[in-house]
């Protein structure tokens, strides 16, 4: 049988469209046609099951074979194979799927595992190949088939002979392609999309005990969790991800019902000390067939921040298995994972508290992100929501809220309770010490998300509680609730402000709790939050300071003698709390630190005298 024909599709520029835009990425040609691969070993095993064909002694596999000096690349495997009216309907007539055909015909015994568009799938090889060839033998007693062409709408169909059932395809990489001649980078690739593939795949086989799969045919992920030991999760884990450190813990999904799912979802260790949001690497398989990382019509944007795996057969893809139809059942899914991962983060919290807490560092960028894009993830997990206080010890964020205050007092101006918070504990290390001379605490905000994280809190719980930075509301926590005399505090003030390098900022007199510290810078929350959030939003950054306050505690030994010194002491004496204060909020300006240096060594050079 010799025979020429033109392929029959649609339009005449169907063919280019198709070898250059139907995938995102290139070397997608290679999951493509690995997959049609174990599609037609699929369909074979289904009717073996079935009685409508026969099963010999060969295991089913694919072999791949990369020819550098022949310059070919060449998929083979043994399953159902094609007669030459099956080449004409799914090579030729691209518009059939072998597919679709295939579960109409068998609807009810079979469907699991036939993801592919046979045709559509096959032409991607065209994306790095001048020339393709098909040599196919069917499970029936047909004679073997080779099928040929450039890619260019035109074919020739011919009988040759080709023995053995199954079907194998020669791509000729054309010129420039050669990266996909490289045995290295076929490798890459088969890993990459072909890593759990449901049958063995080989990579240039010698034929010998040497031969092994370069793929896990029964991935832990496919197994039931009551049969996973925790080494086999670490060893998963490393394999997959190249991870060495350990993942933290990990969540197994395992559903049938309403949808198929199942795999596995890592928190891993966070590689820096500074938490940031750091992309993970969630890939989403169907039926064993690798489809993308991080698909966020299905994986929510926070929980990228994770590795996993997840194999659902359900999802609805196009032709090209590259994207995601918009469906109902994807939300569905979503959901479901959200619910799942929310579910195990309850129970560690609940069944192993201080294994919760050791991980808290790692985890909680992740789940205060998914707090803030996702409202009904932080419905779930608000109650398990923690921050360490001023002594270390962590505690629910429920247990820093106040009760809720009433309408009414609202309108009369009543404030929800302050939570205290420190942004930074070696810059703001004087007012934690007054915080807890005083028997006050605060919460430690120590990630980059945290600012933002707490304005989401406020947002939640509006008549609970109002966050103030620790530096904030220096009147509110620190007052030792002694009056102060205005004659008193006026005479102290102009004296201060006599002498102060800083003639713009404002100046006030309290008792504090403790004397230990003679002054401290204080700024309103509202307009630093405004500055950080100006900076943020690249706007510019407004310095808070201008708008602070220097509170001089008067139950300090050296602010409640400094009418006793001498002008020229008091001069140095006032600057030196100034900078002492502004040193404890931020850093000086290069013409401070350097006259605080000049006054702080003339300081040194009057007591050695």
């Amino acid at each position: 049988m010799n025979k020429q024909g033109k392929i029959k599709i649609s339009s005449e520029n169907m063919m280019p469209i198709i070898k250059k835009w139907l995938y995102s990425d290139k070397d997608i040609f290679l999951r493509e046609i690995v997959a049609n691969g174990v599609d037609a070993i699929t369909k074979h095993k289904k009717l073996v099951d079935m009685g409508e064909a026969q099963k010999d002694e060969k295991a089913y596999k694919l072999t791949v074979s990369v020819d550098e000096t022949a310059k070919t690349l060449t998929v083979e495997d043994n399953g159902i194979g094609m007669t030459a009216e099956e080449v004409e309907k799914y090579i030729t007539q691209i518009a059939f799927s072998g597919a679709e055909d295939f579960l109409q015909k068998y609807e009810k015994a079979s469907g699991d595992g036939i993801i592919g568009h046979f045709g559509l799938g096959f032409y991607s090889a065209y994306m790095v190949s001048e020339n393709v060839e098909i040599y196919t033998k069917s499970y029936k007693d047909e004679p073997a088939v080779k099928w040929e062409s450039d890619g260019n709408s035109t074919y020739k169909l011919s009988e040759t002979d080709k023995s053995e059932r199954g079907t194998k395809i020669v791509m000729n990489i054309a010129e420039g392609e050669e990266e996909f001649l490289k045995e290295y980078r076929i490798r890459e690739l088969l890993r990459k999309y072909c890593s759990f593939m449901p049958f063995d795949i080989y990579l240039n086989p010698k034929g010998d005990d040497t031969d092994k799969p370069i793929n896990n045919t029964a991935p832990l992920y496919l197994k039931d969790p009551k049969e996973c030991t925790d080494e086999e999760y670490k060893n998963f884990y490393r394999d997959t991800f190249m991870d060495f450190n350990e993942p933290l813990f990990w969540i197994h999904l395992n559903m049938e019902y309403p949808f198929r799912l199942k795999g596995i979802l890592y928190f891993p260790q966070v590689k820096k000390q500074q938490v940031q949001l750091e992309k993970g690497q969630v890939k989403l398989y169907c039926n064993q067939v690798f489809i993308a990382d991080n698909i966020k019509e299905v994986i929510p944007e926070f929980l990228m921040l994770l590795n996993g795996v997840i194999d659902c057969p359900d999802i609805p893809l196009n032709v090209s298995r590259s994207f995601l139809q918009n469906d109902k059942q994807v939300q569905k899914i979503s959901k479901h994972i959200i619910k799942k991962v929310a579910d195990k983060l309850t129970s560690l919290f609940k069944t192993d508290r201080e294994h919760y807490e050791k991980c808290w560092k790692d985890i909680s960028t992740f789940i205060k992100f998914g707090c803030l894009k996702e409202e009904e993830f932080y419905e779930k997990v608000k109650d398990i929501l923690i921050f360490k206080n001023l002594n270390g010890e962590y505690k629910p964020v429920n247990d820093f809220l106040g009760e809720e205050i009433s309408e009414e007092d609202s309108k009369n101006g009543v404030q929800p309770k302050a939570v205290y918070y420190v942004s930074d504990e070696a810059q703001q290390a004087q007012y934690i010490a007054m915080f807890k001379d005083s028997g006050l605490d605060a919460i430690m905000c120590d990630t980059l998300i945290d600012p933002h994280f707490i304005s989401y809190i406020e947002y939640k719980n509006p008549k609970k509680c109002r966050f103030v930075r620790i530096d904030a509301d220096i009147d509110g926590a620190l007052k030792s609730g002694e009056t102060v005399g205005e004659d008193e505090q006026k005479e102290l003030i102009e004296a201060f402000k006599k002498h102060l390098v800083n003639q713009e900022i404002s100046v006030k007199a309290e008792r504090f709790k403790s004397g230990k510290i003679p002054a401290v810078v204080n700024v309103e929350e509202f307009m630093r939050r405004m500055s950080e959030m100006n900076g943020f939003y690249g706007m510019d950054e407004t310095d808070p300071t201008k708008n602070a306050t220097l509170v001089l505690n008067l139950t300090n030994p050296v602010v409640s003698g400094l009418l006793r010194q001498s002008e020229e002491k008091q001069k140095m004496i006032v600057n030196q709390i100034y900078y002492l204060a502004m040193l404890s909020y931020k850093k000086l300006s290069p013409e401070e630190l350097s006259d605080f240096v000049d006054k702080s060594t003339a300081m040194l050079f009057d007591y050695s005298k």
